[in-house]
């Protein structure tokens, strides 16, 4: 069972040299949101939204991986 919920997947494709895609999620009933590379799903950023602020976020290699894996089923 995921200890996760993805409320949203962007896919950003019209950029001249890279793909993105950002995905927000919630987590622990925080929202969040990663962007990875499209091509090889390399994470860019990935913030914490609290309280109207947007904070880095430091997420579990665990929990990355899969949305990681959701990711790769989606797109």
């Amino acid at each position: 069972m995921n200890t996760y919920e993805l409320t949203n997947m962007i896919i950003d494709d019209d950029f001249d040299s890279e793909e993105y895609v950002t995905v927000e999620f919630t987590h622990d009933h925080l929202n969040y949101s990663i962007t990875f590379k499209k091509a090889d799903l390399e994470i860019i950023n990935s913030w914490e939204f609290k309280d109207g602020v947007s904070l880095p976020a430091n997420l579990s290699d665990s929990l990355v991986e899969a949305i990681r894996e959701e990711v790769k089923k989606r797109i």
